[in-house]
């Protein structure tokens, strides 16, 4: 029997308790041991109880859990830093084996839990981080763990996915679609997290440093958020034969890496266009497999707990055969991060400018100028003094961009420079 000492019985928690009683015989049968929760730290009583567990399982105090000889899996779903990061570390040099599923503790000390991890011979998972029941971690490490990984690029956040698909199916504005992505539940009443692009870089930088064999943390990834887009900057790009999405990108180029997330037009025939609502998607290039990609429900109390509960089968695996620990940290290397600066990208450029003969004339010999080629450009005027130009660009370096934006942005034929948006996913073969 493999005891288990529960950290959190809340949304995932719960879910985690839910599953290991409702598939408890095909788990033993797949584990060859039976697997039971023996105690569970927990600040509100009620939410054990009403899952039909006894009082015998709470505990208020960690140490209930870390001297308890017969518990050697221990689960961390309270989330957040700390308290997190201490239990873990704790219940790591005390030789028990851990699963989390906390993407802001793995992104920031990932390393130090891992080495932590291998210096006791212990396990150390943490599929659920990143995708809920996506897997994602384990095939990156496992079955794709022979190929140079290129490119990593997803949508791994299913609240600014439900966002952007309402704003672009039914031209509703950001405000407004939050709103209803709240009453849903599929947004926090605080949702800066998530709209800020945070949850998505967390994540992109634990598959980045798993994908390139390097340290990647939170404050490597470039973040920029879906606040500033507008129904019209969709609206237009769709003209263009692009949908916007929210995307985590990490990539390597020559023995260097870079992490970033923002906002991007992507084609309508990529893929990742025709992932909607809470749904996540990642896209990973691999020198021997080639493009693949792995779809499926991003967060949400049972997919999550799905990616636990394999963690904690995986780790039974071990216990029966005595192989914990055999699994490390496998950032091997130390490759520089690319700064934003210094990528290339394709850009959407939204400008208002004045309505008059020449202005077009004087904007493309600024970005001629700065060595900057126009690929498309769409013009809409109204009959009155401004018009609105959207200009596609050929794949510049970002420093270049800026600057030219910047001699436009003092010009008098410019009233303002509305958006600029990168375009990605045009070279997929998919």
């Amino acid at each position: 029997m493999v005891n288990i000492g529960l950290l959190g019985c809340g949304t995932v928690g719960s879910g985690v308790v839910k599953l290991l009683a409702s598939n408890r015989d095909v788990i033993s049968l797949r584990t060859g041991q039976g697997v039971a929760i023996k105690r569970i730290l927990e600040k509100d009583p009620e939410k054990v109880l009403s899952l039909g567990l006894s009082e015998d399982v709470l505990c208020a105090d960690i140490k209930d859990i870390l001297d308890d000889d017969h518990i050697s899996v221990v689960v961390e779903l309270i989330g957040g830093i700390e308290p997190a990061r201490t239990f873990i570390l704790q219940a790591l040099r005390k030789g028990k084996n851990v699963v989390t599923a906390n993407k802001d503790l793995i992104a920031v000390h990932g390393q130090e839990l891992l080495a932590a991890a291998e210096e006791n011979k212990v396990d150390f998972f943490f599929e659920a981080s990143v995708g809920g029941g996506i897997p994602l971690i384990y095939p990156l490490k496992h079955s794709l763990g022979a190929n140079r990984i290129k490119e990593v690029m997803g949508i791994v956040n299913g609240t600014t996915n439900y966002i952007l698909t309402k704003m672009s199916e039914e031209g509703l504005e950001f405000s407004r679609a939050l709103k209803e992505a709240q009453e849903l539940g599929y947004a926090e009443a605080d949702p800066t997290s998530d709209v800020e692009g945070y949850d998505a870089a967390r994540k992109i930088a634990i598959l980045a440093s798993i994908a390139f064999n390097s340290r990647v943390t939170f404050e490597n990834v470039y973040v920029e958020g879906i606040t500033r887009l507008s129904p019209l900057d969709i609206k237009y790009g769709y003209e263009l034969g692009y949908v916007v999405k929210l995307l985590a990108i990490a990539q390597e180029i020559d023995g260097r890496v870079q992490a970033r997330v923002h906002p991007a037009f992507i084609p309508m025939h990529h893929p990742l266009a025709a992932v909607k609502g809470v749904y996540n998607a990642v896209f990973v290039n691999g020198d021997a497999v080639g493009e693949v990609m792995f779809f499926g429900r991003g967060a949400g109390q049972m997919p999550t707990a799905s990616a636990v509960v394999g963690d904690i089968m995986e780790i039974c695996h071990n216990l029966s055969h005595g192989t914990t620990g055999m699994l490390g940290c496998t950032c091997f290397e130390a490759k520089e991060i690319i700064p934003i600066d210094k990528v290339e990208s394709k850009f959407y450029i939204r400008m208002l400018v004045k309505d008059r003969p020449g202005v077009l004339a004087a904007i493309a010999g600024v970005f001629g100028s700065h060595q900057l080629s126009i690929a498309t450009v769409l013009q809409k005027t109204s009959g009155e003094e401004f018009a609105q130009l959207v200009l596609v660009t050929h794949r510049v370096p970002e420093s270049d961009l800026r600057d030219a934006l910047m001699v436009l942005g003092e010009m008098s034929i410019v009233a303002e420079i509305c958006n600029v948006i990168r375009v990605e996913g045009e070279d997929s073969k998919v």
